[in-house]
């Protein structure tokens, strides 16, 4: 079943368009996890859940790179379950990468309404939460994936969607998308 919604994920992609260590040191789509084993059709997605347990709203008001925002209040989120290129990184190629991931996530949620989604832990040892972050029916931490612009990366005890964010890795790379494409 996890295939079949993988597959309409995918389809919902297609159709919508849309580092470090998140524990400490830092090192990517568009899928909303379903609630249960039932996939809704790809014309008409639902929408993310704005309450219930693990989840708030908020405005994010400043990309910092391509795996951490900062929020309305000045909370900072590091995206769960992935890692994108450092900035800081002396390699050109790298830090060109890193520029291009967080220019794409500026695309996707900078001055935007998200809906924030709590996986075990609050924070990571710098004080940023750690969150899934969603836009409308999009996951920006598999968008990045699925883009090329960040690696799916695990990091326990958060890894609810890592086996989603690593199939859509190896599709990226299948693909030669983003970042694969220049290996």
């Amino acid at each position: 079943m996890m295939v079949r919604w993988l597959s309409l994920g995918v389809l919902v992609l297609a159709l919508v368009g849309c580092g470090g260590d998140q524990r400490g040191a830092a090192p990517p789509a568009t899928i909303t996890p379903p609630a249960k084993a039932t996939a809704k059709p790809a014309a008409s997605p639902s929408p993310v859940a704005t309450s219930g347990p693990g989840r708030q709203e908020a405005r994010v008001v400043r990309v910092i790179d391509g795996d951490t925002v900062e929020l309305d209040g000045g909370q900072r989120v590091r995206y769960i379950g992935i890692n994108t290129p450092e900035i800081t990184d002396s390699r050109p190629a790298v830090k060109a990468w890193a520029e291009k991931a967080k220019e794409k996530n500026r695309e996707l949620v900078e001055g935007k309404k998200v809906v924030l989604e709590r996986d075990v832990s609050e924070t990571d040892r710098y004080g940023r939460l750690l969150r899934y972050v969603y836009l409308d029916a999009t996951m920006v931490n598999a968008e990045l994936v699925r883009l090329g612009y960040a690696y799916a990366t695990s990091y326990p005890p958060d890894v609810k969607h890592q086996d989603l964010l690593a199939r859509l890795e190896k599709d990226a790379r299948g693909a030669g998308r983003g970042l694969w494409g220049e290996r």
